[in-house]
Parts: C-alpha cells; structure tokens; sequence
C-alpha cells in the first residue's frame, strides 16, 4: 500500500517515446482518398456550389480523376449533385456522418460514471482507450484515483499498438502470426527486460481470461489491467485499464479487478453501442 502523500504520478506515453520504430505499417497515402477529402474539404470551405472543373482546377486534380471522385461521393450522399446546373455541394451524409462522430465522444462520456465507480473501488486510475490507425492505440478518456498517491494519464497519450495491458488485448484479436507479431515488438523500447516468447504468453492467456495485465513492463513501477470492450460486430473497439502501482495489491486483488473489469467492459459494450 503506497504511502499516503499528496503525490501525482504522470505517465506519459507518447508513440515516441515508447517505439524505435514508429512508421512500421503507416506511412501510406493513398491518392484518391486524399483527394475525396481534398474535395470534401473545399466544398464544406465555399460558400457556394462548384463545376467539376472548377473543383479540379482550384485543388489541381485531373479534371476526369476529380469527376469520377465526385460521382462516388454523390452516390455515397455525402456531397449533392445539381442536375440543371451542373454542380456538387456538401451533402447531408456529411452532416449525418460528424454528427455521428460527435455521438460517439458522447457515447464516451457516458462510460465514466462506470470508470468512476472502479475507480473508487480499487484506488486506481481508470483509462479508457482506442485503435487509432494500423500501429497506435489512443487513450479517449480517464478517471484519476482517488488515492493520495496517483498515477494522472491526461486523454490524448498515443502507444504503439502492442503496448501495455490494452495492447495484448488488441494484437490478441488481429489475427497476426507469432512471427509478424515480433517483427513488430523488437521494434518497442519496454521499460524494463521482456522477451518475446513471455509477451506472446501474456497474449494467449489474455484471450482465454478475458483480461491481459502488464507488469511494470511499459512503465517502470506501474502495473495496469485491461478487459475489452466490444462492438456489434464482436470486434475490440475499446479496452477498459486499471494503472495502479505496482505492489499494491496481491495476486488475488489483481485477479478480482480483471474480472471485475471483464465485467464492466460487458456492460459498456451495451452502453457504448
């Protein structure tokens, strides 16, 4: 049990800080999808509707490449198209689409009285993260523990995606073989010794039990348990973690909060979606 002091532990877990290989599997652009958000981009930017031409011509895109784009937008309804005139504006599938954007921070929100409570309970900070991309996980929300002594992780905070608790539960559901997968950990700094072949346990056993745990090993002195949270399609979508320091609980605390979590990422896969 840490000593009770007014003291505020501050992770950070910045995507460079915490890989030597950071651009692994991103790095790509491809061409037409940055050129349908180009478009989209300028035509929520103008205050009126625009040719084709003129849209090609203002972002300098070839006039046919630029058409097809826009025809593919107007039947996905996220731009409109003026038959008389000739001309696209913003559709009211974009609107739809960032409103449903915003729904989900909402949707977020609506996990904290869930992190709130653990919080509480067991003395730990309570974190709540994301995919972000091919190769990052992103941290969307946090509860601070109550305890004198805390461990603070501010929302925002970016890891490599096989990182901490939430990334054994992560890789455990890509379907990556052994070999893929060390391709990608000999290319993490952790903060202290872990071979491959104990992190590769650590992720079976997460898939079996529910609930994956790192020990010290993304932060020296930190130990943080993690359960999913699941989307409709049965995938990952978030992973619900408890940072404490390490020590203060025994083994059987540790189990008692992994199931405890398992069970409150169940509850928030009804809450969130």
């Amino acid at each position: 049990m840490p000593s009770a002091t007014n003291e505020e532990h501050e992770v950070d877990e910045d995507a460079d800080n915490g890989s030597r290989n950071s651009t692994s599997v991103s790095g790509v652009t491809v061409k037409p999808v940055s050129n349908a958000i180009r478009i989209l981009r300028y035509l929520s930017q103008t205050a009126a509707p625009e040719r084709a031409a003129d849209i090609a011509r203002h972002l300098q895109i070839n006039p046919s490449t630029c058409f097809n784009i826009l025809r593919t937008l107007v039947a996905e309804e996220v731009v409109e198209f003026n038959p008389v005139f000739k001309m696209y504006t913003v559709g009211l599938g974009l609107a739809k689409l960032a409103n449903q954007v915003m729904t989900q921070g909402q949707r977020i929100e609506l996990a904290r009285p869930v992190m709130e409570d653990l919080a509480a309970r067991y003395q730990v900070t309570m974190t709540l993260w994301r995919r972000m991309g091919l190769d990052r996980i992103v941290l969307v929300s946090s509860v601070v523990s109550p305890a004198a002594l805390r461990i603070d992780m501010p929302p925002g905070q970016r890891l490599p995606l096989l990182m901490g608790a939430s990334g054994r539960l992560f890789i455990g559901q890509l379907g990556w073989s052994e070999e893929e997968t060390r391709k990608e950990f000999e290319g993490i700094h952790w903060s202290r010794p872990l071979s491959f072949d104990t992190y590769w346990r650590e992720v079976n056993r997460a898939r079996k039990r529910g609930w994956a745990q790192d020990d010290g090993y993304f932060s020296n002195g930190i130990l943080a348990i993690a359960a999913p949270v699941y989307d409709p399609s049965g995938r990952i979508a978030f992973t619900l973690s408890a940072v404490m320091i390490r020590g203060h609980y025994d083994d059987d605390g540790l189990d008692a909060i992994g199931e405890a979590l398992r069970a409150a990422g169940t509850a928030l896969t009804k809450t969130l979606f």
